[in-house]
C-alpha cells in the first residue's frame, strides 16, 4: 500500500491530488491497483495548512504538543523540525475500514426526530442490560443505509459499520436473537410512534396532512397453505404478484404525499380491497381527530356506499379515485363534447360535472408516449409470433398450448387480434381487429379520476394521482428488492413484528419481503396477535 500523487494543472497552477493505493497481484503474475482511499489535494503554497497533526504528552515539558504528520517526500524543508514524523509509506496498512460517514447521519436523523427520548422511556434496560433502544437504532440505521435481513447484519454489516463505535457500545447489539426479539417489543407502542412522528415532522418539515395516500399490496409465502395453522391470516386471496397457488398477506399504507407513513395494517391475505377503506377513515379520524382531508385512493378501493358515507360525514371527506374504465364507456359520449384545457405542461384535462361530483378526463403526453411504445412492442411480437405459429404443422392440442403462452407473454396486444383455431385441420388464422385498436389508442396515456374536489385546481388533481402511483411503485421496488422475509415467533407477545421495526425510524419505509417456507419459524397463536 502507498500514496500515488496525481499532478495536474489548472489556468497555468500545477494541483496536486493524493490518493491511498493498494497493488493487487493476478494470478497471471500482473499488478493492478486498487484505490483505497481518496485523501484530496495538497500543494506547496498550502502545505502547512494541509498538514495532518498528532497530539502526544510531551512529559518533560508537562503539556500537550502537535507532531505535524505529512508524507517523507514533502518534509524536505522541515527535516531538522523534531515535530515532523517521517512516514514509511510501504509500510502503511489499512485495518479494519468501517462505514462511518452514513451512519453518523442516521444518528443525526434519530436524534432530530427525537427518537432516542421515545424509545428510551419505552424500551428500558433488561436485566441482562440489554439497551433495547439501541439495538432497534441499529437495527433502522440498517434497513435506511442498506436494507437486508437480520442475519446479515449479524454476520456481515455490522462489523463494517461504525455504529458500535458511534453507540460506544459493542458487537453485543448486533446478537442475532435480539435483533429478531426486538421486533416483538415494537408492536405495544405503534400508535404512540405515528403520533410522535406527526408531530416532528410538522416541527421539522411544517408537514401539514390534508391529503392522504392510500394503497394495498401483499406479500406472499412459498409454503404449502394445508400446513398453516387454524386462522392464520395467511390465506389465498387475488395475487398481485402473479402467484396464487401461494398464501399471502395483503398491507394497507396511509402516507403523505411527502411519504411520510401516517398508518398501515397487515390484513389476512383474502381481504378485497374495497372492505379495508371504512376501517381506516375511523382510525385515522379517532387518533389524528376530524378534518378536513383529501383521501387519494386508486379504483376497486373505495365502494358506492363508502363514497356516500365520506360525502355526508360532517364534515365531509373529500377524496379523490380513479374510475373504472366501464365508467368511462358510459362517459365518454358526455366528455368528448367538452374542450382539452392545459393543467400544465404536458398535461391536459376535460371536466365534467355531473351528481355533485367532478369527473376530471386526464391525458398525459409522457404517459401517451410510454403505453403506446409499450403496446407496439408487445403487438409486433406477437404478430411475428403467431405467423411462425401459423406456419408449423402440429396437432391442435399443442397449438392451444402455444397459444395460451403468447397470449400470457403479450395480453394487451393478444386483446387486439382476432385468432381462429380450425377445429379438424388445426389451421391457424389471425387478422387484426381495427376497431379495438382505434379504441386503445384514443384510450392510451389518458385516466378518468373522480372527486368531490369541485374548487381545486386539475393540475393539482392530476399531481395527487400521479404521487398514488409514485407510492405503489415505490412498494413493488422494496418488495422485490431484498430476499427473504425473517419472522421470529417464540413465545409471549413476539411474533412477526418486522414491519413495526421498519417504521421505528420514522424516515424509511418498511419491507415487507418474501420467504421460503423452512425459513419462515411461526408460534400458532402469536402471528396474528403481532398483526404485521
Amino acid at each position: 500500500m502507498f500514496l500515488r500523487r496525481i499532478e495536474r494543472r489548472k489556468n497555468g497552477k500545477t494541483h496536486l491530488y493524493w490518493s491511498l493505493v493498494e497493488n493487487k497481484r493476478l494470478d497471471g503474475g500482473g499488478v493492478v491497483q486498487r484505490h483505497v482511499l481518496y485523501l484530496g489535494e495538497i500543494n506547496s503554497s498550502q502545505a502547512e495548512v494541509w498538514r495532518k497533526a498528532i497530539e502526544v504528552f510531551d512529559a518533560d515539558a508537562g503539556s500537550s504538543r502537535t507532531l505535524a504528520l505529512f508524507p517523507e517526500d514533502r518534509c524536505e524543508v522541515a527535516v531538522d523540525d523534531a515535530s515532523v514524523v517521517r512516514l514509511r509509506i510501504s509500510e502503511m496498512r489499512l485495518h479494519r475500514p468501517r462505514q462511518w460517514g452514513a451512519c453518523w447521519l442516521a444518528g443525526l436523523l434519530w436524534r432530530e426526530l427525537q427518537l432516542d427520548r421515545f424509545w428510551a422511556e419505552r424500551l428500558p434496560a433488561s436485566r441482562k442490560r440489554t439497551r433495547w433502544d439501541q439495538v432497534l437504532q441499529v437495527l433502522v440505521a440498517y434497513r435506511l443505509i442498506e436494507p437486508g435481513s437480520e442475519w446479515r447484519l449479524h454476520r456481515e454489516w455490522f462489523g463494517k459499520s461504525a455504529m458500535a463505535d458511534l453507540l460506544g457500545a459493542d458487537f453485543g447489539l448486533a446478537e442475532t436473537h435480539k435483533l429478531y426479539a426486538c421486533h416483538g417489543l415494537l408492536l405495544a407502542h405503534k400508535d404512540a410512534l405515528f403520533s410522535h412522528l406527526t408531530e416532528r415532522w410538522r416541527d421539522l418539515f411544517n408537514a401539514n396532512f390534508d391529503v392522504l395516500l392510500y394503497d394495498l399490496t401483499s406479500t406472499y409465502f412459498e409454503v404449502n397453505a394445508s400446513d398453516l395453522p387454524e386462522g392464520a391470516k395467511r390465506r389465498h386471496g387475488y395475487s398481485r404478484d402473479k402467484r396464487p397457488d401461494c398464501p399471502q398477506l395483503v398491507i394497507a399504507l396511509v402516507v403523505t404525499p411527502e411519504g411520510l407513513p401516517l398508518a398501515y395494517e397487515v390484513l389476512p391475505g383474502n381481504t378485497a380491497d374495497s372492505k379495508t377503506l371504512r376501517t381506516f377513515l375511523s382510525k385515522i379520524e379517532k387518533q389524528y381527530g376530524k378534518a378536513r382531508r383529501v383521501w387519494v385512493m386508486d379504483r376497486g378501493v373505495p365502494t358506492e356506499a363508502v363514497l356516500a358515507e365520506m360525502r355526508a360525514s360532517d364534515p365531509p371527506v373529500q377524496y379523490l379515485v380513479g374510475t373504472p374504465k366501464g365508467r368511462l364507456n358510459r362517459l365518454e359520449k358526455h366528455l368528448i363534447e367538452k374542450p382539452w384545457q392545459k393543467a400544465r405542461a404536458g398535461v391536459e384535462v376535460k371536466l365534467l360535472a355531473q351528481d355533485d361530483e367532478l369527473y376530471v378526463f386526464a391525458q398525459s403526453a409522457d404517459r401517451v408516449a410510454k403505453e403506446r411504445a409499450m403496446r407496439r412492442r408487445q403487438l409486433k411480437w406477437l404478430w411475428a409470433r403467431l405467423g411462425k405459429l401459423a406456419a408449423m404443422n402440429v396437432k391442435r392440442e399443442e397449438m392451444l398450448m402455444k397459444l395460451g403462452a403468447a397470449r400470457s407473454k403479450a395480453p394487451t396486444a393478444w386483446r387486439l387480434v382476432e385468432v381462429a383455431l380450425d377445429k379438424e385441420s388445426a389451421a391457424l388464422t389471425f387478422s387484426l381487429n381495427r376497431q379495438k385498436l382505434r379504441i386503445a389508442r384514443r384510450r392510451e396515456g389518458r385516466y378518468l379520476l373522480r372527486t368531490n374536489l369541485t374548487d381545486r385546481d386539475p393540475a393539482a388533481l392530476w399531481q395527487y394521482y400521479v404521487q398514488l402511483v409514485a407510492v405503489d411503485i415505490d412498494q413493488t421496488w422494496r418488495l422485490s428488492r431484498i430476499k427473504g422475509w425473517r419472522v421470529w415467533g417464540n413465545a409471549g407477545k413476539q411474533g412477526a413484528a418486522e414491519r413495526q421495526g421498519c417504521r421505528a425510524g420514522g424516515f424509511e419505509f418498511g419491507d415487507c419481503r418474501r420467504v421460503r417456507g423452512d425459513e419462515f419459524v411461526e408460534g400458532p397463536q402469536h402471528f396474528d396477535r403481532a398483526a404485521a
